[in-house]
C-alpha cells in the first residue's frame, strides 16, 4: 500500500533551514497495524502530514497504492484525501449541535452520496467502530469521550478507505478508556483494515503489530510489537 523512498523534508525560514525529515524509506503492506512512535520534534508529525497526502516531501518518493503522490496538485490530494484516507485526531473534531449519525453521514453528503445509502453505510461504520445502537441519534456532546472517539473512528470508516491514520487518538482520555479505543482498531486491524498510529507513548505504541520508532527525523528502530512477538511465540 505504502512505500516511502528517501523522503526528505526541509522547512525554511529565512535563512535558516530546518531537516525534519532525514532520507526516510519502508514500505506498509495492505492490512498491516503500524505505530510510528517518537518524541516531539522527532519528525512523526512531519511524516503523518505526507502519508496523509496533507504535505508533500521536499525530496524522494512516496508511493500510495503504487501511485507516486510525491508532487501531486492539491487539488489531487485532496481526492485521495477524500476517497482513500480516513482520519482520526485527537482532537475529535465532531460537530457537538448534530447527533452521532449526522457527524458520521456528513463526509457521504460531500461525496454525493444518496441519502437512503450515506445513511445506511454510516450505521454500518459505527456498527463496526463499537458504537451502541442506542447513542446513534444523541448529540456528540452527550457522550463520553470514548463514545466520541468512537464515533470519530466511524466517520473515518464511513467512505471504505484504503487507509486510517490516526494522530495521537487517545490523547484527550484516560488511560481506561483509551484502551477500549485501541482495542477498537485491533478488531478493526483484524477485520483487514490498515492502520498507521502516530503516538509518542510506547505502551499505546505496543497495541499495534510493528513500531517504527523516529528520532531527529530518522528511523532508528522497525520491528515487531512485544504484543505480537508474543502471539506469534503463542502460536508456534
Amino acid at each position: 500500500m505504502i512505500k516511502v523512498q528517501n523522503i526528505i523534508k526541509t522547512y525554511k525560514t529565512g535563512n535558516l533551514e530546518t531537516k525534519a525529515l532525514r532520507g526516510v524509506s519502508f514500505k506498509i503492506d495492505d492490512g498491516e497495524f503500524v505505530a510510528i512512535i517518537g518524541p516531539s520534534g522527532s519528525g512523526k508529525s512531519t511524516l503523518m502530514h505526507i502519508l496523509g497526502c496533507l504535505d508533500i516531501p521536499t525530496s524522494g518518493q512516496y508511493f500510495f497504492e503504487d501511485k507516486d503522490v510525491s508532487s501531486l496538485s492539491d487539488d489531487r490530494l485532496a481526492d485521495i484525501r477524500k476517497n482513500k484516507i480516513g482520519f482520526v485526531f485527537q482532537s475529535f473534531n465532531l460537530l457537538p449541535r448534530m447527533s452521532v449519525l449526522r457527524n458520521v453521514v456528513l463526509p457521504l453528503v460531500y461525496m454525493g452520496v444518496q441519502r437512503d445509502e450515506r445513511e445506511k453505510q454510516a450505521k454500518i461504520a459505527l456498527q463496526n467502530a463499537g458504537l451502541d445502537e442506542s447513542r446513534f441519534h444523541h448529540l456528540s456532546n452527550q457522550l463520553s469521550g470514548g463514545e466520541i472517539q468512537r464515533v470519530a473512528i466511524a466517520r473515518a470508516l464511513v467512505n471504505n478507505p484504503s487507509l486510517i491514520l490516526a494522530d495521537e487518538p487517545t490523547g484527550n482520555l484516560d488511560s481506561k478508556t483509551g484502551e477500549i479505543v485501541l482495542e477498537t482498531f485491533q478488531n478493526l486491524n483484524r477485520q483487514g483494515r490498515t492502520i498507521i498510529l502516530i503516538t509518542h507513548e510506547k505502551y499505546i505504541a505496543e497495541h499495534a503489530k510493528r513500531v517504527i520508532s523516529f528520532k531527529d527525523g530518522e528511523i532508528i528502530e522497525d520491528i515487531a510489537s512485544i504484543q505480537s512477538k508474543i502471539i506469534g511465540q503463542i502460536k508456534e
